[in-house]
């Protein structure tokens, strides 16, 4: 079968006293989605799945229209920082040279409710179980950044980290994965629905 994760696309920036950020897409990040969208247009998908963070759900709702699909939620593919109360765009925090820009670049892994270790083992048991319910078939999970370098790393044999890469928005990172258990990374940062259109990408790459 063919696991498709899928970043995000560009969510506003929300900094709240209390309660939990939990950020829409922007203008630009729904845009983002429908040329995902459009680009995914001619693979066959037969289930479309979400992180229950907004930006992530909306990423993915019109992925699954477009096949006449419902978006399966699951809980245990949430970012680590999803209890948060404020969410900058990483974009916006190098920009700033923000101290948590500089942790990140550090690989500091502070002030979340989870260790790496146990973000990783849900991560990891959420996919591998959808892996096991869709054998033969092509599936597609709206994600977050975090969700992808864990499972990325897993796969890879990497240490536990918060990421040793940068997933760009919408960016589609593919896996083969076998009945056997054989794990293959076929793309990373599969962005060519960006291309021309002016839309941001992320850190990395320029539209």
């Amino acid at each position: 079968m063919e696991l498709l994760l899928i970043r995000h696309g560009l969510p506003v920036r929300r900094e709240l006293s209390e309660g939990i950020a939990d950020p829409e897409l922007a203008a630009a990040g729904h845009d983002q989605a429908r040329h995902l969208t459009s680009y995914l247009s001619n693979e066959a998908i037969d289930a479309v799945y979400s992180s229950p963070l907004r930006r992530a759900l909306q990423t993915a709702a019109p992925l699954a229209a477009d096949r006449q699909l419902d978006v399966g939620v699951i809980d245990s593919v949430a970012e680590w920082d999803r209890n948060a109360s404020t969410y900058i765009p990483i974009e916006e925090l190098k920009a700033a040279n923000d101290p948590r820009w500089q942790a990140m670049v550090r690989g500091e892994w502070t002030d979340h409710e989870e260790t790496p270790e146990e973000f990783s083992a849900r991560v990891v048991s959420a996919l591998e179980g959808l892996i096991d319910a869709h054998a033969g078939q092509r599936i597609a999970v709206a994600c977050h950044g975090g969700v992808i370098n864990s499972y990325l790393a897993h796969i890879l044999g990497l240490p536990v980290s918060q990421g040793f890469f940068y997933p760009n928005y919408t960016s589609i990172h593919r896996i083969a994965a076998s009945a056997r258990g054989h794990r293959s990374v076929i793309t990373v940062n599969e962005t060519s629905h960006l291309r021309g259109t002016g839309l941001p990408m992320g850190l990395m790459q320029q539209s």
